[in-house]
């Protein structure tokens, strides 16, 4: 069948010129295999009917648009026509397989064929199963015939001495069918060359400015950060530049960001940040035809993120580009909060005791805690999201191994909550 499609391939897609590969199989459950095998290097699949199909999506595997040569219509027709011309077969009273008892029906009455005698298992299940549900009918003497769209159960069937029939596609099915795929190829290409921005905002600087933080940390801190972009974005093909003080943009195209996000299912960038600088950002994608449409979409986007935590990427109609999900509950701001400065003045103590300075790593800050350089590192960082303490650039060396990523803590905080009380 494979074969059969190749060789009416060309011109068959009409004025959109696809080139066609073939993955040939023996069993139909390979298509799942073969699939993982082409990867990305497609832009549409077309299967040789809907049983490799329905395989391929139940295994979670299709990534990219993909379609099938129909077994019902005009193929079922042509097997009813051949099992009419056959006294041995009788397709009054026969058993269906993978087809929807809808279309059955539907191609029986426009043949004028009777549907009492037809039982019809619509769901796809393994080769053994059909081959039971059929063998069963027959055995019984409430069918005469079978009809199977799968070639390994027509094999068996055939073999237990079942009269069987396989349906087969029409050229005029294929044809359709490839011209079908043509267009979702085309599309795909459309879709993934469409404009994409992200524009990457930083809280951590955005807040500072109000808390009158030294300048050289704040410019050190978007230098670290600007050059974390740029590298994030010539590994997508993509480019980065700052657009304030507190904000980033990086322009791309869908299909790189549909890479970069797993399919718009993680915000881009986020971890490598958080892992080498120790702040959080807040990320917005947008679509649009041009780089302003897209980012005033991605703008949008982040607003919305920032207040409903729901999807952060929206298509160039402005809708999400993911279905929103449901917040995680967290913990309220009080407790986190009142930790965070339990944290902060334990350090100041020890710092006042040894007369050392206000800036730490997680080494240190472990041996003044009493706890591991890990549990140690990850209070550190939620200081810096309670903005108790500011993130410096991390201490490069010629040194092998991870660099020492440095904190300031703003003890003045705690002068300011004792001069509140």
């Amino acid at each position: 069948m494979v074969e059969r499609v190749m060789l009416m391939g060309p011109g068959s897609t009409g004025p959109l010129n696809a080139r066609l590969i073939a993955a040939a199989y023996r069993d139909e459950q390979e298509a799942t295999d073969k699939v993982l095998r082409l990867g990305s290097a497609i832009d549409a699949y077309l299967f040789a009917s809907p049983v490799p199909y329905e395989f391929a999506r139940k295994a979670g595997v299709l990534t990219m648009p993909a379609t099938y040569v129909p077994l019902g219509g005009a193929s079922l027709h042509e097997a009813l026509l051949r099992a009419t011309l056959d006294d041995r077969l009788d397709p009054t009273k026969a058993s269906l397989d993978v087809l929807s008892r809808s279309d059955v029906v539907e191609a029986y009455s426009e043949v004028d064929l009777p549907v009492d005698g037809i039982h019809v298992h619509e769901e796809l299940t393994t080769t053994a199963q059909l081959t039971s549900f059929h063998e069963a009918l027959w055995r019984r003497k409430a069918t005469r015939m079978a009809i199977t769209c799968v070639r390994g159960v027509a094999e068996r069937l055939e073999a237990m001495g079942v009269p069987v029939t396989r349906l087969r596609p029409t050229n005029a099915g294929v044809r359709s069918a490839l011209q079908t795929a043509g267009l979702l190829g085309a599309h795909h290409r459309l879709e993934e060359a469409q404009l994409g921005v992200v524009v990457v905002d930083v809280p951590t600087l955005r807040d500072s400015t109000r808390r009158s933080t030294p300048r050289y940390w704040r410019d050190e801190l978007r230098l670290a950060l600007h050059r974390l972009l740029l590298q994030e974005a010539h590994r997508i093909n993509a480019t980065a530049h700052p657009v304030d003080d507190h904000t980033f943009m990086v322009t791309a195209t869908r299909g790189s960001l549909v890479a970069a996000t797993e399919g718009f299912r993680q915000p881009p960038f986020v971890d490598r940040i958080k892992a080498e600088l120790g702040i959080a950002i807040e990320v917005g994608i947008g679509m649009g035809r041009t780089t302003q449409d897209a980012e005033t979409h991605a703008r949008a986007a982040l607003s919305r993120a920032q207040a409903t935590r729901q999807s952060f990427a929206v298509d160039r109609e402005g809708r999400s580009l993911v279905p929103a999900q449901r917040a995680p509950q967290r913990q309220s701001a009080e407790p986190l909060r009142t930790k965070g400065r339990e944290t902060l003045l334990r350090l100041s103590e020890k710092i006042a005791e040894e007369d050392g300075p206000l800036v730490v790593d997680a080494e240190n800050a472990g041996r003044m805690l009493g706890v591991t350089p890990r549990t140690a590192r990850r209070l550190l960082r939620t200081l810096v999201e309670e903005g108790l303490a500011w993130p410096l650039p991390p201490n490069r060396t010629l040194q092998p191994g991870r660099p020492r990523q440095l904190y300031r803590l703003i003890i003045e905080k705690l002068d300011k909550d004792k001069a509140g009380k």
